[in-house]
């Protein structure tokens, strides 16, 4: 029997415990200062706020380039990866281990390529490892935290990424009930996704950033992005997709919300 099915009921309990302490009150203002949090109802905060403090609790995080993690930096994105979670069966992000954190843009590791030329890393504000770290900038966290309807979240991102890892590959392909909804699934983000590479290689504006049109499971973590920040237009452009996303889910942003 795999260790990991051992530590199951051990891991229960540790978040049984957790969960039954009161709430830190600090902790509070930083998430009313979230416009998506407080658009949310009563039950949908409940849920965030006990998925955070497991995902803060259960995961290594470190700051880096001179970052100090504070309060603010881990409820900040604990928050955002849990609203992914709010609604589906899941199990904390298990392959997540370690979220790595920068104060702003860092350079990727170089790398040789295959002429033996050594390669500089490029600037980047986020990655999601198959087998490694969520990796984050703050400063653009913060700032797309802040924006809820801008359709950019680094932190939905990355962590859609990891969602799609479940599978075993980063291509796109959600896990899926059965074989019909594999199918639907694969027809109609193959659809979305030539029809965005399509308005990109034109120049055209999508409601869909045009980053999604790299390929496949940058496509799927756009289309987070959208399906969360700007619903109502996903929606009304494409049905499909937004209808695809909900059921994945499990949720329906574009519909009536408190005032954020």
């Amino acid at each position: 029997m795999p260790i990991s099915w051992l530590l199951r009921p051990l891991r229960h309990r540790a978040r049984k415990r957790l969960l039954a302490e009161p709430f830190p009150e600090a902790w509070l203002p930083i998430l009313k200062g979230l416009p998506f949090y407080r658009a949310l109802d009563e039950r949908g905060q409940e849920r965030i706020r006990d998925d955070l403090r497991v995902l803060i609790a259960e995961k290594e995080w470190e700051g880096c380039g001179g970052l100090e993690l504070t309060d603010e930096i881990r409820v900040t994105i604990a928050a955002q990866a849990s609203l992914l979670l709010m609604n589906i069966d899941h199990e904390y992000f298990y392959n997540v281990k370690t979220i790595l954190v920068y104060p702003s843009a860092y350079r990727t590791m170089p790398r040789t390529d295959a002429a033996g030329v050594v390669q500089q890393g490029q600037a980047n504000l986020g990655e999601a490892w198959q087998r490694g770290p969520v990796i984050l900038s703050w400063d653009a966290t913060l700032h797309w935290a802040l924006d809820a309807k801008d359709g950019h979240n680094l932190v939905l991102h990355e962590f859609a990424h990891k969602l799609d890892m479940k599978t075993g590959a980063a291509d796109g392909t959600r896990p899926l009930r059965d074989r019909e909804q594999h199918a639907a699934w694969v027809a109609t983000m193959t659809t979305e996704f030539n029809a965005l590479r399509d308005a990109a290689s034109r120049g055209r504006a999508t409601v869909l950033d045009h980053y999604g049109a790299t390929n496949p499971a940058e496509f799927f973590a756009v289309a987070t992005e959208c399906f969360f920040e700007k619903s109502a237009r996903l929606r009304s452009r494409h049905p499909s997709l937004y209808a695809l996303l909900s059921d994945y889910y499990q949720q329906d942003p574009a519909a009536p919300r408190r005032d954020a």
